[in-house]
């Protein structure tokens, strides 16, 4: 295969890349507003979407594990696909995520919510910026914008602190609200540790870039 056959080849891969996390994104956006708005039938479609993402994520694999073994890349080459194993896994555990969210919904729908959902919200709109612009990251291998998006992190992580505090102190005064709150914890719960791969897909970015693992999770 010639280097121009070669880079069409992993040009395709990533435009498939993409669309994977163009899904995962809007996975998330639907799932969090399907919980805000009790839209069960927008909950719905991210549950039902969920194939799109996994036969991505596996049509990226096999078109990777192919160009491996056909091709036997090098440096920089083999660290391009590498990554790109390594952050469509994360992708679709974001997505797999997104679904757990949308399933809330189905469960509290004929609940009223014990609190206005206001960081919730706020939490997955830092989120879903983190998701778009870590690929915008690895697209450009982009060093420097891993590291800053990675560090977006604590934010995040400053929110689900606000919200573990506020649902714990109305479970307490509340005992009927227990079942709803704890729900409403693994939400955010979730969209942590969608944070939590992102940070994951910048390392990836920092080691295609230097060919060094860098530990952003600190």
């Amino acid at each position: 295969m010639t280097r121009h056959a070669f880079e069409e080849q992993l040009d395709g891969l990533h435009r498939k890349l993409m669309s994977m996390g163009t899904l995962v994104e809007e996975a998330i956006h639907k799932s969090i507003k399907s919980l805000v708005e009790r839209d069960v039938q927008l909950a719905e479609q991210v549950i039902a979407s969920d194939h799109l993402i996994n036969e991505l994520e596996h049509e990226i694999e096999v078109g990777c594990f192919q160009m491996i073994a056909l091709q036997q890349p090098v440096g920089g080459d083999l660290r391009r696909l590498g990554t790109m194993l390594k952050l469509v896994t994360d992708l679709e555990r974001m997505g797999d995520h997104a679904v757990s969210i949308a399933k809330t919904t189905r469960r509290l729908m004929a609940e009223p919510y014990v609190k206005p959902l206001i960081d919730i919200p706020l939490m997955a709109d830092h989120v879903k910026a983190m998701v778009r612009d870590s690929l915008n990251a690895y697209i450009g291998i982009d060093k420097q914008a891993a590291e800053e998006i990675a560090a977006r992190d604590d934010i995040v992580d400053k929110l689900f602190s606000t919200i573990f505090r506020d649902l714990i102190d109305v479970m307490t005064k509340n005992g009927q609200s227990i079942s709803q709150g704890t729900h409403l914890l693994l939400v955010a719960q979730y969209l942590e540790r969608i944070a939590d791969h992102v940070t994951n897909i910048c390392e990836w970015i920092i080691y295609m870039s230097t060919g060094k693992m860098t530990d952003l999770n600190n």
